[in-house]
């Protein structure tokens, strides 16, 4: 949505700074021998106790309150009975209705002893997110992003997936523009002075090609098995620069 008047930029940066605290207690919470369901009951209940909805359960029919993609699981990874061990990488999506806006970000944290190549992999998706974010200013085009986006993952070495992109973000979870994390610069819509979107890049070791794993019918992996990663923040066009809307 483009956020016309200060109510409508105050309840979005509500909504999302809870999603944000949020997810810094979930990475207090994530350590080896938590499963991914302990993590989501927190989840449901602190976004009911504020008073808000889980969003992907009740808009999208997702079998969960937050995602919880673990290695190669990229997006959309079920909460359930694996437990995290020292070594995996955890991406957390975490999303919340609350006062009647969208709270929407995503983190992706290093559970116990990391292997370097899988911390530079984490550490190289959130550089290339803020890249996208630098590109979100009013005059740009949505192809600015995705192409700020994708030449700084593909220049290191990474893939980027193609199928799941950023949006826009308002009163409901998902709303124009679409916002792909590839793109070619000076294409797509204009990006408007107030324009609320989600930059969400997932970058990948090696093939950037997925499959819905036949098991929970919601899990999105890698079709090599590379391990991926992903970041998330909301932010709104302005001319002094993108602010992060989704920060504790």
């Amino acid at each position: 949505m483009v956020a016309r008047n200060e109510m409508s930029v105050q309840g979005l940066r509500k909504a999302n700074r809870a999603t944000a605290r949020l997810l810094r207690d979930l990475t207090r919470m994530a350590k080896p021998g938590v499963t991914t369901r302990q993590l989501d009951e927190y989840a449901y209940s602190y976004i009911t106790r504020l008073g808000g909805d889980p969003v992907f359960a009740s808009e999208e029919g997702f079998p969960g309150c937050i995602n919880t993609s673990v290695n190669d699981a990229v997006v959309h990874g079920v909460p359930g009975d694996y437990k995290l061990k020292s070594g995996d990488v955890l991406s957390i999506d975490a999303g919340m209705v609350l006062g009647g806006y969208c709270g929407d970000s995503t983190v992706t944290v290093a559970i116990g002893d990391v292997s370097p190549a899988h911390r530079k992999l984490i550490s190289v998706t959130r550089e290339a997110m803020l890249a996208g974010i630098r590109a979100a200013v009013p005059g740009n085009r949505v192809g600015d992003i995705g192409y700020a986006i994708q030449s700084y993952a593909e220049a290191r070495g990474y893939g980027v997936v193609r199928e799941f992109i950023g949006h826009g973000l308002g009163r409901k979870m998902h709303e124009d523009p679409e916002v792909p994390s590839v793109g070619r610069s000076g294409t797509g819509p204009v990006l408007q002075d107030g324009l609320v979107i989600t930059i969400e890049p997932i970058l990948v070791e090696r093939s950037p090609l997925v499959k819905v794993d036949p098991v929970d019918g919601w899990t999105v992996r890698t079709v090599d098995g590379g391990w991926g990663a992903q970041w998330e923040h909301t932010v709104i066009v302005s001319g002094r620069g993108a602010r992060v809307l989704s920060e504790p």
